[in-house]
């Protein structure tokens, strides 16, 4: 093993848009690259630590010894160490020792920017190159029209390590998932999937949340060109990929980011703006160019990288605002005495306007649980420029509504009607996502009152009320076959409950609200817009009964959608309908294939007896806890 070579992978150009901020493709210049200089082939290190005094590379080639391989620091100010390492190998373990100016500290560190790590608990990073052939290339070129907002997006959340377990209790393997969970996703008809994080994490109960590798995919489940396998059959079968991303906090992992060349370097060095109280985590410092360059370049990465259709930008509410989960005097107002992160909103206006200039193709959305105004609307027209927003206010009232016996929802009518006096500032996307079914709080149909029946009915009533509501849908794994318990990262979904009537019946409901949707372009051609809804009936809160119409751009296209949210069935109930030519029913939630009680309509005459408002009407039966459409 020679010695440390001097090379630079990084022009005088580079370094000036890296010291701006302004470097959005880091990940080609920083970390470790297999490549060959005079003739020699070895692994050109490079790392960001300003504050150190001394830098080397330790690793399995020199037996981790400190001062074997030592970087140069550059001449031209920008804090970045480099140099060239003759004879190490892809698959080389190392990390980054690294001598501080300050207090003398030394630090042992994984590479930020390691494409792939050794799998956890063991925490060193891994030289690795990996020249995957992709096979979705009719898919990158439709993709632009697959992901646009009128289009339909049913997005099934996964968790790689509990959607389904091998023997013993063991993970799949990302080879064993692009066969399992592609056919199960394209079965169920759903248009996208949501990947918990799946950036290298190194502990198991933060979900992948707290995160040490941020451009390398968990090892857990292989390797980074596994990985890129199972995007590629997902593409290859029509469906699109999100990944939640999370440049709101990482963990304080002595491997990790924090402290990482003995000062604060990614996070912020005001506690009130660089610890998070509830995640005891540290908070990006969003105000240095550098770390943006970071965060940029890293969300890039995986768009250009791992051809990923879509970033859920997570806890973006606890980025917004300098007083998020804190008290008073703990926490300092703005340069305008307010209390939003000023640093933070310019750092997510950049973002996605480097996103959507880069890959148009894609979608952005926020996790975001406040009124903070144009989440979802162009940056060039003042908004964060997100193109999707959770809408978390319509998931908690209606969640509250659902767990009411219904004898008692005639009085809270509002809690379901509430979501359209603000369902269009924003482009919603409707969640029933992992948070909703943990710590204590049940799984979606044990939230469900009533005895076994009518639990399954109302559950069959909140999807197909999620799936007519305006916006784009997603729902956490194990929903949508009604899954008793709460979710355990630590096993297996309940796939055993399939064989029961009641869950079998949930899940074919699922499947054809999937169907029904990406068929009826009423759901989603304006599903975004005031014009694609208009209420025939939201007062009918003694039957509590909400009627509606869907609109898509061709009004032949038109539903007309009637949820009745008590088990009493309604006979002949009239409906006020704009139409002259005869209704047909083409979904009951009731349908005995669901497991319901098989009060269907077939079709509906349409008389010109004025009702609610229009010249004609509709006579209809509506199901006990059901939800039928007409069109």
């Amino acid at each position: 093993m020679g010695n440390v070579v001097p090379h630079s992978l990084f022009s005088d150009f580079d370094i000036e848009l890296f010291k701006a901020g302004k470097h959005f493709r880091l990940y080609e210049k920083l970390g470790s690259h297999l490549t060959e200089v005079n003739g020699v082939k070895g692994v050109y290190f490079a790392v960001w630590a300003p504050s150190a005094k001394a830098v080397s590379v330790v690793g399995d080639f020199n037996y981790w010894l400190e001062g074997e391989h030592p970087l140069s620091v550059r001449w031209d100010q920008s804090g970045i160490w480099e140099g060239f390492i003759p004879g190490v190998e892809r698959g080389a373990l190392y990390k980054y020792k690294i001598h501080s100016h300050h207090n003398d500290i030394k630090t042992e560190k994984a590479d930020p920017f390691a494409r792939y790590c050794e799998a956890p608990p063991k925490t060193a990073s891994v030289v690795w190159e990996s020249n995957y052939p992709w096979k979705d290339g009719a898919w990158m070129q439709s993709r632009a029209a697959h992901n646009s907002l009128d289009q339909p997006f049913s997005v099934y959340e996964v968790h790689l390590g509990s959607w389904r377990r091998g023997k013993g209790g063991r993970f799949l393997s990302y080879v064993e998932l692009a066969k399992e969970l592609v056919a199960y996703v394209k079965e169920m008809n759903f248009t996208h999937v949501e990947l918990m994080p799946i950036m290298e994490y190194p502990y198991d109960p933060s979900w992948g949340y707290q995160l040490t590798g941020y451009f390398a995919p968990t090892s857990r489940f292989g390797k980074p060109e596994d990985f890129k396998l199972l995007v590629d059959a997902l593409h290859q079968n029509g469906i699109g990929v999100i990944l939640d991303w999370v440049p709101s906090h990482f963990p304080e992992d002595a491997h990790g980011l924090g402290f990482f060349d003995g000062s604060h370097l990614y996070e912020h060095p005001d506690r009130r703006k660089g610890y998070h109280p509830d995640w005891k985590s540290l908070i990006f410092n969003y105000g240095r160019n550098e770390v943006r360059a970071f965060l940029i370049s890293n969300a890039l990465f995986w768009l250009d990288q791992y051809h990923i259709d879509g970033l859920r930008v997570d806890a973006v509410a606890s980025m917004l605002y300098l007083d998020y989960s804190r008290e008073e005097g703990e926490w300092e107002p703005n340069i305008y005495g307010g209390r939003e992160n000023l640093e933070a909103i310019s750092f997510l206006k950049e973002l996605n306007a480097e996103v959507y200039g880069n890959y148009p193709g894609v979608q952005t959305i926020a996790e975001e649980s406040t009124s903070f105004p144009m989440v979802s609307r162009p940056v060039s027209l003042g908004g964060l420029g997100f193109g999707m927003k959770w809408m978390m206010g319509w998931m908690h009232d209606t969640l509250e509504y659902f767990k009411k016996e219904p004898i008692y929802r005639r009085h809270h009518q509002n809690d379901l009607t509430f979501s359209m006096t603000y369902a269009f500032t924003e482009n919603f996307m409707l969640p029933f996502s992992h948070d909703e079914v943990v710590y204590g709080k049940q799984s979606l149909l044990y939230r469900m009152p009533g005895d076994e029946w009518q639990r399954f009915a109302n559950l069959r009533l909140l999807f197909g009320y999620m799936f007519t509501h305006p916006g784009t849908n997603l729902l956490f794994m194990g929903g949508e076959f009604g899954q008793s318990s709460e979710w355990n990262f630590q096993q297996s979904l309940d796939w055993h409950l399939l064989q029961y009537d009641f869950h079998k019946g949930v899940q074919a409901l699922v499947q054809d609200l999937n169907t029904l949707y990406r068929g009826q372009p009423a759901l989603y051609e304006k599903q975004f817009s005031p014009e694609g809804f208009q209420w025939i009936d939201y007062g009918d809160w003694e039957n509590s009964v909400l009627t509606f119409i869907r609109k898509g751009r061709d009004s032949k296209d038109d539903l007309i959608v009637a949820c009745n949210f008590t088990p009493v069935p309604r006979e002949g109930y009239r409906i006020g309908v704009p139409k002259t030519r005869q209704l047909k029913e083409i979904f009951n939630s009731d349908a005995t294939r669901y497991g319901g009680s098989g009060m269907e309509n077939g079709s509906a005459k349409v008389s010109r007896t004025p009702w609610h408002g229009f010249d004609r009407s509709i006579s209809v039966n509506l199901p006990p806890l059901g939800v039928v459409i007409f069109r």
